[in-house]
């Protein structure tokens, strides 16, 4: 995984948990989905970039 995607995706992850836990505080059900959308998005990026550093790896 590169460090530029690997970052992107952490930053999306901490992102997400913030709009999440935020949307805990204000009782706003968009923002507590949203979080969690981002959450799901940025695994969803970990597992690529995993998927690509296998193939990588098997390649070389």
């Amino acid at each position: 995984m590169s460090t530029e995607d690997k970052a992107k995706a952490t930053a999306k992850n901490i992102e997400g948990k913030a709009q999440e836990a935020m949307g805990k505080v204000t009782g706003d059900p968009e923002d507590k989905a949203e979080g969690k959308m981002k959450q799901g998005q940025a695994q969803a990026q970990h597992t690529v970039e995993n998927a690509k550093d296998k193939v990588k790896k098997a390649v070389d």
